[in-house]
């Protein structure tokens, strides 16, 4: 399977030679890691990835959304949760980090006016996407329907200190579509803190750089959603995030259609009017929740909602291919791509 970003660093810095770097690569969150840190001692690199990697586990195993965790534990309990006798919800007790997790997903949810959702862990898992295979089989219809009668949405929980309530009990939080960019923030304060302040960190194509390589920026290449190889690349200053969403990462098909991971709450269908989406979020608190947030109710949102939604979030630099192969870019982000070959013929979106 391949991934929307490629480091393209890592290929320089193959070819160079120069500068003392370590690298590794682990499998975390359903997809491939990869963490290059610039250290003129080998040890503090290797102990400093070895941190991040940690906390990359540590992350992945404590919110799970099918697997054993506590947040499969929490989603369990939604579901067969029962009223009190004043009518008002279960209240169940959480973690601190899982109440502010399911806060801020809240949050970013309503600001893509709910097309990121992280409360539709049963439609995902009627699409078979909670799996690490996925079969080519498409859900009942009338599955579907019963999904969309209850709606339910992340909007629907109550959060108060470490209490999570829901009146649905259909919800179920996902947090697939937002951890790898909790990740990302947490791994460059990890390596800061740690006194790595030069790096590149890749979690499935959701990218943040820190610092310069030999004090030239980090070059990363966007994947072209239908060939090999990357569209374009684009540089990457100290702290900017830069992350993808596409329709060639999670997918199966049937009778030659190509049914994605990323739902449409509001058909209860994968969106099928785009192949990716690219967001680069400049450097700032949040810099990698955001990149990964963000991508998703862009894409989802469509020819005639993407750029509404994008200034809605805030998000000033974006690159959509939809799908006849028609490239989209916001000015801003045409300023900073290069695309790799003869030029395509490119819409620039004020």
């Amino acid at each position: 399977m391949r991934y929307c970003l490629i480091l393209l660093g890592t290929l320089l810095i193959a070819a160079c030679g120069r500068a003392p770097l370590q690298e590794q690569q682990a499998y975390v969150f359903g997809t491939r890691v990869e963490v290059i840190v610039v250290s003129s001692e080998a040890a503090q690199g290797r102990q400093a990835i070895a941190a991040v990697l940690r906390e990359f586990d540590r992350l992945h195993r404590a919110y799970h959304a099918w697997q054993p965790s506590e947040l499969s534990a929490l989603n369990l309990a939604i579901s067969q949760g029962r009223p009190q006798p004043t009518g008002s919800p279960l209240e169940l007790q959480v973690s601190p980090e899982l109440a502010a997790f399911a806060h801020e997903a809240q949050a970013l949810s309503a600001q893509g006016d709910g097309l990121f959702d992280p409360g539709i862990g049963q439609l995902i898992k009627l699409w078979g996407f909670q799996a690490d295979e996925f079969k080519a089989e498409l859900p009942a219809p009338s599955e579907i329907n019963a999904w969309l009668a209850s709606r339910p949405s992340i909007a629907d929980i109550n959060i108060t200190d470490h209490t999570i309530s829901s009146r649905n009990p259909n919800i179920a939080l996902d947090f697939g579509g937002y951890l790898k960019g909790v990740a990302l923030d947490r791994a460059a304060d990890i390596l800061r803190d740690q006194g790595i302040n030069n790096a590149l960190i890749n979690i499935g194509g959701n990218v943040m750089a820190l610092g310069s390589k030999e004090g030239r920026k980090w070059r990363v290449g966007i994947q072209h959603p239908r060939q090999p190889g990357p569209l374009a690349t684009v540089e990457l200053a100290d702290g900017e995030a830069i992350g993808t969403s596409g329709d060639y990462q999670r997918f199966f098909e049937v009778d030659g259609q190509r049914y994605p991971h990323l739902l449409d709450p509001r058909t209860g269908y994968p969106a099928d009017h785009t192949q990716a989406v690219t967001v680069l979020i400049p450097a700032g608190p949040k810099a990698g929740t955001r990149s990964d947030a963000a991508s998703k109710p862009i894409f989802i949102a469509g020819p005639t909602g993407w750029r509404e939604i994008a200034q809605k979030m805030e998000i000033s630099l974006v690159l959509r291919v939809d799908r006849n192969n028609r490239i989209f870019v916001t000015e801003a982000m045409r300023q900073r791509l290069e695309f790799i070959g003869q030029a395509p013929d490119v819409t620039v979106i004020p």
